[in-house]
């Protein structure tokens, strides 16, 4: 019987290398030549003695985005245990994520850890909050993009497309025809707390497929970002001051269900190997830091642009 080999990796590094494949599984496995436009190579350190016995070298390669650029490699077909032994190579400066090859085809291969450090051209879409409202500098969606800016002023973009009012499934719906003049390699979805929202007058908990709307919107978005050969990162929710948001413009927004939009967000996107970057501590039993229990004041903004670009 034919082995299965499900997985398609696309290596770039030392995982084409045949002596590490041996030390991994055992033998060499087949591959096949591939490239991977939108990217070029940089070094990076390691340090884990492991993965230098196993490799013979101390320093890898990592990718970034730089539009214009190519990386040649190796696409490896790899059964379910040869994929499990190759994430417990990678060292933590590394996660599996989706990629799309020249050719055409979804593979899995090796990113940086921080989804924002390698990035070059952003798209940003999301709600109000996303949008910068109750601060004039554009909240900390600006500041991000004046930083980003400022490293590479050439090459470096941020659009936001945010808003506000939007639900996740409005701009799951919106933003495909939004992309192709701008190129994105980073598909960055701020989600909100829309979702959550029920009318003030409605039973406070009344089930109603929240989770379900949650992660069909969040496989559109998937699938979205993987067309276009950008890298999803999911970010949020807030923490949210429940005793200002009884009745906000008729709707209710309560703490329980803005952790059920938690924790389906932070299960779906490790199921699914996408980036998820928590927003719920930085403002966390900080009501100071909200203008109407919902949006965060010009310090709040600060507070979470400064958890998104802390190394």
């Amino acid at each position: 019987m034919t082995e299965s080999r499900p997985h398609a990796l696309f290596s770039f590094g030392t995982l084409k290398e045949a002596h590490v494949q041996t030390a991994l599984f055992g033998r060499t496995v087949p591959a096949a030549p591939a490239a991977l436009a939108g990217y070029a190579t940089r070094p990076l350190k390691i340090t884990d003695p492991d993965v230098i016995a196993a490799s013979g070298l101390d320093v890898h390669l990592t990718l970034e985005c730089r539009l214009g650029s190519v990386v040649e490699g190796v696409v490896l077909r790899l059964t379910d245990a040869e994929l499990a032994a190759a994430d417990a190579y990678e060292v933590d400066d590394y996660v599996r994520r989706r990629v799309l090859l020249a050719s055409g085809e979804s593979a899995w291969a090796y990113l940086d850890a921080d989804p924002l450090r390698p990035a070059a051209r952003i798209v940003i879409a999301g709600d109000s909050i996303a949008y910068g409202r109750c601060d004039p500098r554009g909240g900390w969606a600006a500041r991000l993009a004046a930083r980003h800016i400022a490293v590479n002023e050439r090459d470096h973009r941020v659009f936001n497309l945010a808003v506000p009012g939007s639900t996740l499934a409005e701009v799951a719906e919106q933003t495909p025809a939004l992309l192709a003049a701008r190129r994105p390699d980073t598909l960055l979805i701020a989600a909100g707390i829309n979702d959550s929202a029920v009318p003030a007058s409605a039973p406070h908990e009344t089930p109603d497929g929240l989770a379900g709307r949650l992660t069909d919107s969040l496989a559109s978005l998937a699938a979205t970002a993987r067309d276009r050969g950008a890298r999803l990162v999911v970010l949020g929710p807030l923490w949210l001051d429940e005793s200002r948001t009884a009745d906000y413009e008729g709707l209710r927004f309560t703490e329980a269900r803005a952790l059920t939009l938690r924790e389906t967000l932070r299960a779906w996107c490790t199921e699914h190997h996408v980036d998820h970057i928590d927003l719920w501590a930085p403002l966390h039993s900080r009501p100071d830091l909200l203008t109407d229990g919902i949006h965060p004041s010009p310090e709040g903004h600060e507070t979470l642009y400064r958890h998104l670009t802390s190394d």
